[in-house]
């Protein structure tokens, strides 16, 4: 992931005490920050998952993306005051807090310089495609890319297939996709019909990742469409 090596950067950094930085920890469904708080802090995950949440006027919820150790957010405060989202823990988390002033002060560091910048424009790259497949795209297809951006977030490779251990409810995908608990629940029916994905006990969502690539290039997602992709190896 594109933040991968911004984690990396502030972890070492932290190692090495060129970054002075606080290890909270919050109890699951408790609030790291609230829309609007006047927040400047950049936090690095070390253990669990938090989501970033956008809320609307109608008290609708836009979840943004999760993430897990090694990831970083809350980095929009080096460019504007308040926050824009709120970020909630999934599960139990330990995160480290940066001040967005000690950060700027490390920049001179080459390599989170570097990895800064890299991290910004992949944020920016993955909002761009967020805005394009909202309005180009039907959900289905959404919640296709969704699952396949968590799987390579969070999931680990195994027998062939993406494993997501973590438990991820239909509520959460529907607020990621843009669209009902309901569809979310069909949607993922047919593709565990035609072997897009599977559940077993041990792991809460396998991903058969060629399979939902095929799925995303094939611009007729029909159901004989999807059926027929069960038949591929």
């Amino acid at each position: 992931m594109q933040s991968a090596g911004l984690g990396e950067t502030l972890a070492r950094l932290i190692r090495s005490d060129a970054l002075a930085a606080s290890t909270i920890e919050v109890a699951r469904r408790e609030p790291v920050y609230g829309c609007l708080d006047r927040d400047r802090s950049i936090y690095l995950v070390e253990q669990g998952l938090v989501k970033a949440i956008v809320p609307s006027r109608e008290g609708k919820e836009c979840l943004l993306d999760i993430y897990s150790a090694g990831d970083v957010f809350g980095e929009l405060c080096l460019v504007r005051d308040g926050r824009a989202e709120s970020v909630t823990a999934m599960t139990p988390v330990v995160l480290r807090r940066m001040s967005a002033a000690k950060v700027l002060a490390a920049m001179s560091d080459v390599g989170l310089r570097e990895q800064l910048v890299h991290y910004m424009a992949g944020r920016l790259f993955e909002q761009q495609q967020l805005i394009a497949g909202f309005v180009t795209e039907d959900s289905e297809y959404r919640l296709a890319a969704v699952l396949l951006h968590l799987g390579r977030k969070l999931g680990r490779r195994g027998k062939g297939q993406l494993r997501i251990e973590e438990r991820i409810t239909q509520e959460e995908l529907a607020a990621m996709v843009g669209t009902t608990r309901s569809r979310v629940g069909y949607f993922l029916k047919r593709f565990r019909e035609a072997g897009l994905v599977s559940r077993s006990g041990d792991c809460y969502l396998a991903l058969h990742e060629p399979r939902l690539l095929d799925f995303m290039a094939d611009g007729d997602r029909s159901t004989r469409s999807l059926a027929g992709s069960a038949m591929v190896a």
